[in-house]
């Protein structure tokens, strides 16, 4: 699940997008598009290795981007 280095983007009532850190409670950035949005939000997460999360204006997770060491091995 997310930790305090991941970064989440999500839309905001006024139309724009914020990119924010979990657990923040100020925005990193704001976008005018959801793309920028994301953009920014892999490129923090790439920083630090840790997750980035992209939120649709439903509330869910509509992408995730992993770029730590990923703890758990699956078989493809």
């Amino acid at each position: 699940m997310a930790n305090n280095e991941d970064y989440l983007a999500r839309p905001r009532k006024d139309g724009t997008w914020a990119v924010k850190r979990v657990g923040a409670s100020r925005a990193a950035s704001i976008h005018s598009t959801q793309a920028e949005a994301w953009k920014e939000t892999r490129r923090l997460a790439r920083g630090v290795g840790s997750e980035a999360f992209l939120q649709g204006r439903d509330g869910k997770i509509r992408a995730r981007n992993s770029y730590g060491s990923d703890p758990q091995s699956t078989r493809g």
